[in-house]
């Protein structure tokens, strides 16, 4: 069920790009094809034949890295026996680039093979045509990916990382904190598309309000009263049928707002109210992180124009971001000034997060900064997630059942309000969603630029490559994870929860990432979705009942179409 679907290296229908004339059009249509028939016809073994092992192929190098690739060539590794044995970087198997347009035709419309919705199909292809590392290299104005579905060398990259991991992320962020609004950001540009000793002061500046278990334990009353304001909400929408609208993602938007803005900009923002009009600043800002987050890969593998010229995307995308800006500079100046008239609100005994920050850093800059990026990444990847979520529970009734059936011990009364302790002792719920998270990776890979030359997989890897770890993919690989094709949320169990004996890599699935760049808001994140998830199983049951939904990427891996679900009280 709703597993990643086989498919050829076809291609697909599109418009033509614009600054292709027609002749170039039909000439790389024409390589394309060629080199199509070529990698079908070819046996594996030639097309990867040695024709050049004694020299370092050439590689497109991650512009952001300050250090040339010939830096390199002195580190101590290459006088390892390792290093020596090892195969060279050229001999990494991969799809072949044609001249001029390299791989990126391969999501060009017309000649393509792909949508930036196939990114998750592309990323099982690789691994099943290539091998565990697979070289994606010829991408227009990005350095060469290099795909690695072996979980022991994505542990050895991890472990072998400095205190200022480089995680390839948004080159389009970035442009818009360093340079389109440099006069705004200056040296701090936040956690999200920063790298190097700013991202390392940055973090060190929020991450223990941010991190520290009181601060969460604050917020669980708050987020309970929102997750049950918005099922309340969800009663009112149900049709006579006890149906969920067609549009029911974007009623979880607005839960998932309403939370990180309680949190972030301590305050309610009024996503939950009845019929919100398209203008109204709640679905403003559902709308701009929609449009921000899910043309991301659209800006990023596809041909770059917007980094030399502004394209409409391009435009449409600084615009939402300077909205962004804007919503977080009033709410945080509105806390600061609540903050000198009336001081720490100490709910629960402590100040909000916001204030924690402001107190701390003596900067209203500061807390914007970390407002603008948790509402930015974590809008569209909770949601999402949480799509997902719903959609295995209604699919999936056996499951479903057993989540009630424990939550009915822990809250015999379902108006108990919950607690820690009570949540701590959810097994069930949280294997339910990491095994979610396992087979379903909402965030499809994460990655890290090389900071120095590295052997993976016995290949020579120069540094400057961005290594990706596909954990949809690596998360559902027997040889990692026993019996993976199947959904068995009791392997994340100890055995006297009921668990079982397997194997599971610990790296094999990973969707918060890890080391010091895991996800800052990762805490945040689980309270959400464990509150949601307690409250509505412990009152509803969830159906499903109308043609099973494909799983597809927008910037996040989740089920497409409507999410029509019968809601039913019990």
């Amino acid at each position: 069920m709703n597993k990643l679907p086989h498919c050829v290296w076809r291609a697909t229908t599109g418009q033509q790009t614009r600054c292709m004339s027609k002749f170039s059009a039909k000439k790389a249509a024409a390589s394309a094809t060629t080199l199509l028939q070529n990698e079908q016809q070819i046996p594996l073994s030639l097309q990867q034949s040695r024709e050049n092992s004694a020299t370092t192929a050439e590689t497109a190098t991650c512009p952001h890295l300050s250090a040339p690739l010939e830096e390199a060539a002195g580190s101590r590794i290459h006088t390892t026996a390792e290093w020596q044995n090892a195969l060279p970087y050229n001999e990494i198997p991969g799809p072949k680039p044609i001249p001029i347009l390299g791989n990126t035709w391969r999501l060009m419309p017309i000649i393509g093979q792909y949508t930036i919705s196939d990114v998750a199909k592309i990323s099982s292809l690789l691994h099943e045509r290539y091998g565990r590392i697979v070289r994606f290299g010829g991408l227009i104005g990005r350095p060469d990916l290099l795909f690695i579905y072996d979980a022991d060398e994505i542990e050895k990259c991890y472990r072998s990382e400095g205190p200022t991991p480089f995680r390839p992320s948004m080159p389009s962020l970035v442009k818009y904190k360093s340079v389109v609004r440099k006069d705004f950001f200056g040296e701090l540009g936040g956690v999200v598309g920063v790298h190097g000793e700013p991202w390392r002061q940055f973090r060190s500046r929020v991450q223990k309000p941010v991190l520290q278990l009181s601060t969460i334990r604050r917020y669980l009353q708050p987020l309970e009263v929102i997750t049950q304001d918005f099922l309340v909400r969800c009663e009112q929408l149900l049709d006579e049928n006890e149906e969920l609208p067609a549009d029911f993602d974007n009623e979880i938007h607005k839960w998932s707002l309403e939370c990180i803005g309680r949190v972030a900009l301590d305050t309610r923002l009024g996503c939950l109210e009845p019929n919100l009009s398209p203008d109204s600043e709640p679905q403003q800002i559902i709308d701009a992180a929609k449009y921000a987050l899910r043309n991301v890969a659209t800006l990023e593998l596809k041909a770059p124009y917007w980094r030399y010229f502004p394209t409409p995307l391009w435009t449409r995308y600084v615009k939402n971001m300077n909205f962004f800006v804007d919503v977080c500079m009033k709410y945080i100046q509105s806390a600061t000034e609540r903050l000198k008239t009336q001081g720490p609100s100490q709910h629960a005994g402590e100040p909000s997060l916001l204030e924690k920050v402001i107190l701390s850093q003596k900067s209203d800059k500061i807390a914007t900064i970390m407002a603008l990026d948790l509402i930015l990444v974590g809008i569209d990847t909770i949601s999402m997630a949480v799509c997902s979520m719903l959609y295995q529970l209604a699919t999936r009734p056996l499951e479903q059942e057993k989540l009630h059936e424990e939550l009915k011990r822990l809250l015999p009364d379902p108006n108990t309000p919950l607690t820690i302790p009570l949540l701590d002792q959810m097994h069930q719920l949280k294997a339910f969603i990491k095994e979610v998270f396992r087979m379903y990776s909402t965030v499809i890979g994460n990655g890290r630029t090389l900071m120095e030359d590295s052997v993976i997989c016995g290949y020579q890897v120069p540094k400057g490559v961005q290594a990706v770890f596909p954990t949809i993919v690596t998360g559902n690989m027997e040889e990692y994870v026993t019996d993976a094709a199947t959904f068995r949320p009791e392997r994340w169990l100890k055995t006297q929860q009921g668990g079982f004996e397997g194997k599971l890599h610990p790296f094999a699935s990973l969707p918060y990432g890890y080391g010091a760049r895991m996800c800052l808001g990762r805490r945040f994140a689980d309270l959400e979705m464990q509150i949601l998830l307690a409250k509505l199983l412990r009152n509803y049951k969830l159906e499903y009942n109308h043609a099973p939904l494909e799983y597809a990427v927008t910037f996040m891996y989740a089920p497409e179409g409507p999410l029509r679900f019968k809601m039913t009280r019990i």
